[in-house]
């Protein structure tokens, strides 16, 4: 288990976040302390790269850790030792992913409580709906 205890995090991980083993998808974030409602939960940082470039790397690995920022720019996260890259996509989340700046960031929709798995809705992705989706909530839409 990678761990993020309040002495070792950096200053814009918020909140302690543990990875391990994910009933959604391989390896997942999860609360390693509760977090209230709306509050910034941390981020992830990774390698600036073109979207001309992350297209490339998405048709080239199995598994995408790649967000698109604007036109140009995205950001790689295939390298990050930050515990949020592992955050899994739900249809129904427990956070959204924020851009500001930048940056991308996790805030809280609601309070959640620790070892509980923190989820985005992954929203538009460049599987284009090819790709099964496993989150297992009711209403699912199936695919992302």
């Amino acid at each position: 288990m990678i761990g993020a205890g309040a002495a070792s995090r950096p200053a814009y991980q918020k909140f302690a976040v543990d990875v391990k083993p994910s009933a959604i998808d391989g390896q997942g974030a999860f609360a390693a302390e509760a977090v209230p409602a709306r509050l910034k939960i941390g981020e992830i940082r990774g390698q600036s790269i073109s979207v001309q470039q992350a297209r490339i790397r998405a048709t080239r690995t199995e598994r995408i850790m790649i967000v698109e920022l604007s036109d140009k720019k995205a950001i790689d996260f295939s390298r990050s030792a930050d515990p949020m890259r592992y955050t899994n996509h739900s249809c129904r989340p427990n956070a959204r992913l924020c851009i500001r700046q930048g940056r991308v960031e996790f805030y809280a929709l609601r309070a959640i409580a620790a070892g509980e798995e923190i989820t985005v809705d992954y929203g538009q992705t460049h599987h284009e709906g090819r790709l099964a989706c496993r989150c297992g909530v009711a209403g699912c839409r199936g695919a992302l």
